[in-house]
């Protein structure tokens, strides 16, 4: 077992274990403490809201009470919040907005329409769906006779189930107002958009993404009221497919960052997509995360292969390659489940698994908090696009070249 498996195992335990109370941020600080037995027999009857882990440490959002009360427990701890956002990042510009050159909801809305009305022959918006609080989830579909259905070829990329990975907004994004905007100028992106009808959706969970941009930066999952206090459910584990396998891939406790909801698409931002796979005819979906820069596919509900292993690894390392052949950055790859850790009720088991299609998840750069954890700099998107833009379209050609195929 690797590692960050076994970091992000405790983490869960903690989560599981431990129930959260709601709290204000805007006084709090960011510690750190060792990670060891006797000091996690102590952090387990305080209820603490666990950020992460690293390097054998374990960090700590607290209150001055919580940290009180860690002090009086006498558990040595280091003050982190200097090294964290906001004050490790470069001044955010102000050219794009709040969250500088990332996307809100309402910038995303305004491009979008901006793109369909640029290139109407190329791109249209749909709206397919709406989210907890009523705002509009956006599909952006792209081919050459795009108010059409020409039984081609159909590929699926979407981002942030998650609310802090703001790169996960940016790249699907960006890779379909590149598509639109080299039709004329790539012969070789004028055969992909001819032979196939791309869908992307930059941004499942618009309000925890909000949230995150006005209040809470680190907030993961959507704004669900739990009636105890507490808020949100992991879109990530709200899927049907194995949803609540074990308390170890999801929580069963509403506190939890990883708690799966009530009950199978118990959220309308994860019934949007169902409802969307069961109109359409797709060959192949691929949802962005952020950070850990590598490449995942099924199963992660288990460690165990699915019938399909040898393919989805050959085509995780071709899109592997193809990624660092762009800036030399490296994706590793592997299945979930065994590469990285256990989740159960996640988008890419749920395609999988429902649908018998190639599904990967792509954790996006950095490769750990010390480069940043979810916070890319502004500078670094472009990049970031950039190097994943291959693998995205070598899996719309994969799509066209595989299309009416089905595993039975």
């Amino acid at each position: 077992m690797n590692i960050k498996k076994v970091l992000f195992s405790l983490m869960a335990f903690l989560l599981v274990s431990v129930p959260l109370k709601p709290q204000s941020y805007a006084d709090s600080e960011i510690i750190s403490v060792e990670k060891g037995q006797v000091i996690v027999e102590k952090l387990m009857v305080m209820e603490l809201d666990f950020l992460m882990e690293w390097n054998d440490r374990v960090y700590i959002i607290c209150t001055v009470e919580k940290l009180l009360r860690i002090e009086q427990a006498n558990i040595p701890y280091v003050l982190e919040t200097l090294n964290f956002y906001p004050f490790n990042q470069k001044d955010v510009s102000v050219k794009g907005g709040i969250n500088g050159d990332y996307h809100s909801y309402k910038e995303l809305e305004t491009d979008l329409i901006a793109l369909e009305n640029s290139y109407p022959h190329l791109a249209k918006v749909f709206d397919i769906g709406n989210s907890l609080e009523k705002r509009n989830i956006y599909a952006l579909k792209i081919s050459d006779n795009v108010n059409l259905d020409e039984g081609e070829a159909e590929v699926f990329f979407v981002g942030c189930h998650h609310a802090r990975e703001w790169i996960s907004v940016e790249v699907p994004f960006l890779i379909g107002k590149y598509l639109v905007e080299n039709y004329e100028k790539s012969t070789r992106i004028k055969e992909l958009v001819d032979q196939s009808e791309i869908w992307i959706v930059p941004l499942l969970n618009p309000d925890g993404l909000e949230y995150s941009i006005h209040v809470y930066r680190y907030w993961r999952k959507n704004r669900r009221n739990n009636s105890d206090g507490t808020y949100g459910v992991d879109l990530n584990r709200n899927y049907s497919y194995n949803w609540g396998y074990d308390d170890e891939g999801s929580s069963p406790h509403p506190s939890s960052g990883t708690y799966r909801g009530t009950s199978p698409f118990s959220e309308p931002e994860t019934q949007v997509i169902r409802d969307f796979f069961a109109q359409r005819n797709l060959q192949a979906a691929l949802s962005y995360h952020n950070y850990s820069q590598i490449i995942l596919y099924p199963w992660s509900y288990t460690t165990e292969a699915t019938n399909r292993d040898e393919l989805l690894d050959e085509m995780a390392s071709e899109m592997s390659r193809l990624m660092k052949d762009v800036n030399g950055s490296f994706y590793g790859y592997g299945q979930a489940g065994s590469y990285l850790y256990l989740s159960n009720g996640d988008t890419a088991d749920w395609a999988f698994g429902t649908y018998g299609i190639p599904s990967f998840t792509i954790e996006l750069p950095p490769v750990d908090v010390l480069h940043g954890g979810f916070f890319n700099a502004e500078e670094d998107i472009r990049s970031i696009f950039e190097e994943n833009l291959p693998a995205a379209l070598f899996l719309i050609d994969w799509s066209i070249k595989n299309f009416g195929v089905r595993p039975s």
